[in-house]
């Protein structure tokens, strides 16, 4: 996986491990309105109180993403290039390598708004997935990391311009 350099200086991820990220969280969504309304009308007419396990989806919202990196619970964070004012995320993939936690940035806040069925998303993380996608989750990390993570210094060394 290559990273693109876009007219604006922003290192976000190729078209190939982008559509591979985008295919992961798909799997992902949290439900919709609709759909969970549906869900609490079917338990309220079987009679059922307790939802049983909690469903694996897609964590979003600066805080709770923040807070999931604090405590180590996130497995990749997925970080939009577009988001204003920047200084929101500016400090996001700083905290993630600390926290020794994959990261990448993607073009499009919106895009990222539209797998948890929103506007916009700023960041979005992945804290665990199914048995089944382990495999796919594993080539993203690894790819990430040593475009992202193991980078760092290498492309902090060309912000403003100067060498």
């Amino acid at each position: 996986a290559v990273v693109s350099t876009q007219s604006t200086g922003t290192q976000t991820l190729d078209k190939q491990t982008a559509t591979n990220l985008f295919k992961l969280l798909k799997k992902y969504k949290p439900e919709t309105a609709a759909e969970k309304k549906d869900r609490l009308k079917s338990m309220a007419d079987s009679g059922k109180t307790e939802a049983g396990k909690k469903p694996t989806v897609v964590k979003f919202g600066l805080n709770h993403v923040t807070a999931l990196v604090e405590k180590k619970k996130a497995q990749l964070v997925v970080i939009a290039h577009d988001v204003d004012p920047i200084e929101l995320v500016v400090w996001m993939p700083a905290l993630c390598r600390k926290m020794n936690i994959p990261y990448c940035i993607v073009k499009g806040k919106a895009r990222l708004g539209q797998v948890v069925h929103k506007k916009t998303a700023a960041v979005l993380a992945i804290t665990s997935v199914k048995a089944e996608d382990k495999n796919a989750l594993n080539n993203l990390v690894s790819s990430v990391t040593t475009n992202y993570n193991d980078r760092f210094d290498e492309i902090r060394k060309t912000w403003g311009g100067g060498k």
